[in-house]
């Protein structure tokens, strides 16, 4: 073997390069940090080819003193710690004392900087060589600029990796917007090839916050995000999430932050991910704006070069916290709130005469609340025949059994909106129904306009949503066949049926097995009274089968009840009274998550006044 002997500094900068610096954006990211660090609030970012061949960065921070700014390049030199004790509980977005050094390892670098007003600054330079700085006079304003050129200019094999200069633009951009997102407080500008990009102007109110998200992600990922502040037991959530319509095919628009720190961390995205389990869409992914507020002694922020990941003390804990805190404001999206903000929102327009509104609507709106309460009898009685279906088995005669709904509540006194001023009841948010349109869509008018509602998806939240709460409480009803159901089955599935028989009585199901590959189905849940359970068996059967255990079943029962509930819902061409959609549609404001069904589609959507008199040009 070789002898063993210490690399040179330059080779060891270079290595360590080679963990910090991965792309322009790299070091883009760790001159933003160290400016934020230093306390600036303002910080101009100016770019060519990508950043390849220039980035500077300006702040007006505090600045470095001249005796410091050659240590400044050196390896493992910070001011940001100082003992384990500061390892510990680091609150700094910096704090190795490695970025600097990699980077002039690595390009030219030149570092200016001022500690007063005075104007009298100095500038330290480095391009590469071991360790070798020069340190000059510079005139500059109280704060520090980073010059950084050439980049890889004396590792070729490095800069052989680089992609092409728009994308490499790409990944730049991205770092500035997420750190414009950890601090609000903060002035960014950005300039690309002597063009400016963006002006992101200070604000530390709920408006000014906003709109730089809105600047940032879109203002269609404002318009349709809901606000959140939860804090219990020492941790604070705070942000935006995306309404489950609002979903990507990628997941480009998901930004959580730990202290200020942007991570992208596999428990917090696995604690999103199942808020929104059963909302979303199969494929697609959530868009949201997420602030983790932690005491920085319980979460370790040193287990990754980029920092771009962190370790929690109590992972349960904070896993809990995140999944609790989303499911819970993603559920309170009802009906009624989604309306009431399109009213404000509407009121906040410049336009907002009072012939864009009926003068009965705009009454309706004013002020009124509505108080769910539920009609007398139960219309899920309308919406099942008496036979089984395909099963061709009667069912036995039962008292009103069902599963109790989500809120006790009368029908308004009013049937129709302009008979509302005359009625002791108030204006339901969904409105009352007025037609069935193609055996599919329940037509409503409400205060706004003109309410559409997909009565298939709709109805299977509600479905899903109370048999989610039954099965909580162990309180399923069953009802029993008077004649029971065949089931061909195959012989794994006949043994599977076997072996599960509690699995299944927890269900509201009852089979027994009657020969080698056949099933007698003698009960089903009240629920489904009516619906195709020999199909449905099946599909159970099937997840049963998947899932395994009984003990990884648990982690699953949400996807059983949700395709029990798509198989006892209402199906399209099937016709309903007017009272039946008015109960449909108060069924749906007194449910959790209603405004999507069970595989994240939307189950309403709304026309505005405003937006069928531009379809007729209507006052232009």
């Amino acid at each position: 073997m070789a002898k063993i002997k210490l690399l040179s500094p330059r080779l060891a900068n270079q290595i360590a390069a080679g963990e910090v610096v991965e792309r322009p954006s790299s070091v883009v990211k760790e001159l933003l940090e160290n400016s934020l660090d230093a306390g600036a609030t303002r910080l101009d970012v100016e770019v060519e080819d990508g950043g390849v061949k220039l980035m500077r960065v300006r702040d007006n921070g505090s600045g470095i003193d001249k005796e410091d700014l050659a240590m400044a390049l050196s390896r493992h030199a910070t001011s940001k710690i100082m003992d384990l004790d500061d390892l510990e509980a680091v609150a700094t977005l910096g704090f190795r004392g490695e970025a600097l050094a990699s980077i002039s390892s690595v390009a030219r670098l030149a570092l200016t900087s001022a500690t007063d007003e005075t104007g009298a600054g100095w500038q330290v330079v480095a391009e590469g060589r071991d360790m070798e700085t020069e340190l000059s006079p510079a005139p500059h304003p109280r704060g520090a600029t980073v010059e950084v050129r050439d980049l890889f200019f004396n590792t070729p094999a490095r800069r052989k990796f680089l992609r092409t200069e728009k994308t490499e633009y790409n990944h730049l951009e991205d770092v500035v917007k997420r750190l414009a997102l950890s601090r609000f407080d903060v002035a960014f500008t950005l300039r690309h090839n002597g063009r400016a990009i963006h002006n992101w102007r200070p604000g530390t109110g709920q408006a000014e916050r906003e709109r730089r998200v809105a600047q940032v992600c879109g203002p269609a990922f404002m318009d349709n995000a809901v606000h959140l502040d939860i804090e219990r037991a020492g941790l604070r959530l705070w942000g935006w999430v995306a309404l489950p319509t609002f979903s990507r095919s990628q997941a480009d628009l998901q930004h959580f932050y730990v202290n200020g720190r942007a991570i992208r961390d596999k428990l917090v995205s696995h604690a999103v991910r199942q808020a929104y389990q059963d909302v979303l869409y199969h494929g697609r992914h959530p868009a949201y704006v997420l602030y983790l507020e932690v005491d920085p002694a319980t979460v370790d922020v040193n287990v990754h070069p980029t920092k771009h990941e962190v370790r929690f003390r109590d992972g349960r804990t904070v896993h809990n916290f995140i999944f609790s805190s989303l499911h819970h404001a993603l559920a309170e999206v009802t009906p009624g709130a989604m309306l009431e903000r399109e009213r404000a929102e509407h009121a906040k327009a410049p336009d907002n005469a009072a012939g864009q509104m009926s003068q009965q609507s705009a009454m309706a709106l004013s002020g009124r609340s509505f108080e769910q309460s539920r009609p007398e009898g139960d219309w899920r009685a309308n919406y099942f025949p008496a036979a089984m279906g395909d099963a061709g088995a009667a069912v036995a005669e039962a008292p009103a059994q069902g599963y109790s709904p989500t809120a006790n509540y009368a029908a308004p006194a009013a049937t129709r909106l302009e008979d509302i001023d005359d009625a002791d009841g108030e204006v339901p948010p969904l409105g009352f129904a007025v037609a069935q349109l193609k055996g599919i869509y329940i037509l409503a008018e409400n205060a706004q306009g003109l309410i559409i509602v997909d009565m298939h998806a709709a109805h299977e939240r509600i479905t899903y949503e109370r048999m989610k709460t039954s099965f909580a409480e162990g309180r399923i009803q069953a009802q029993p066949l008077l004649v029971p159901a065949t089931l061909a089955v195959s012989e794994k599935e006949a043994a599977c049926a076997e072996d599960h028989p509690d699995t299944f009585a927890t269900l509201g199901f009852e089979l027994q097995r009657a020969g080698p590959e056949s099933l007698l189905i003698r009960q089903v849940p009240s629920i489904l009274h009516g619906a195709k359970v020999d199909q449905l068996v099946r599909d159970v059967l099937s997840d049963l089968i998947e899932h395994g255990a009984s003990e990884r079943l648990g982690q699953h029962v949400n996807e059983i009840l949700s395709t029990m509930a798509c198989h006892g819902s209402v199906r399209a061409n099937r016709r309903l009274t007017i009272p039946e959609m008015n109960a449909l549609l108060r069924d749906m404001e007194a449910t959790e998550r209603s405004g999507q069904c069970n595989h994240g589609r939307p189950t309403w959507t709304l026309q505005s006044l405003d937006e069928l008199d531009k379809l007729f040009m209507r006052g232009q």
